[in-house]
């Protein structure tokens, strides 16, 4: 199985589209949207297929929004913070902007971590966990997604047009 992660589109809804596209490209069956979605369209834009979000910074006034955006949508709710098991993998996922929201997560040793909010890409081993930020369409040098196989674990990141 194959998951697209995005973070950090503070409402870009075009560049969004261009994106949740890319990644349909690339085969995802899943989407993980790590926070700073901004506004209900965003998720509505995810919502293509199987998805999973977290709330970010950004998210905070609109929570009752999204919540009520992802019950409509059939999309999964993880708040600011939570694990799923996809295709035998644990799979955290929270923004990484409160340490408190972050560690919980990780001490909990999911085989990955996803994050967004530094607005850079990034792939790391934090202890037995692989730590993996997409990058952001939004506010950043290079606009990125990624693509997780969650069999052969190969991550790609994927450049999304100004």
């Amino acid at each position: 199985m194959k998951i697209g992660i995005l973070a950090d589109t503070h409402n870009h809804l075009d560049r969004t589209r261009v994106a949740i596209a890319e990644l349909i490209e690339h085969d995802v069956e899943a989407i993980f949207h790590c926070g700073d979605l901004a506004t209900s369209e965003i998720l509505i834009a995810c919502s293509v297929m199987p998805c999973y979000f977290v709330f970010g910074n950004h998210d905070a006034d609109e929570v009752p929004y999204l919540t009520r955006t992802a019950q409509e949508q059939g999309a999964t709710c993880l708040e600011w913070g939570g694990e799923v098991e996809l295709a035998g993998r644990r799979i955290a996922m929270t923004h990484g902007h409160l340490r408190s929201d972050l560690q919980p997560l990780l001490d909990a040793q999911p085989d990955y971590l996803l994050t967004g909010h530094s607005h850079m890409p990034g792939d790391w081993m934090d202890g037995p966990t692989r730590r993996i930020n997409p990058g952001a369409l939004f506010r950043a040098t290079k606009f990125t997604v990624a693509t997780l196989d969650l069999r052969t674990e190969d991550l790609q990141f994927l450049t999304i047009p100004r």
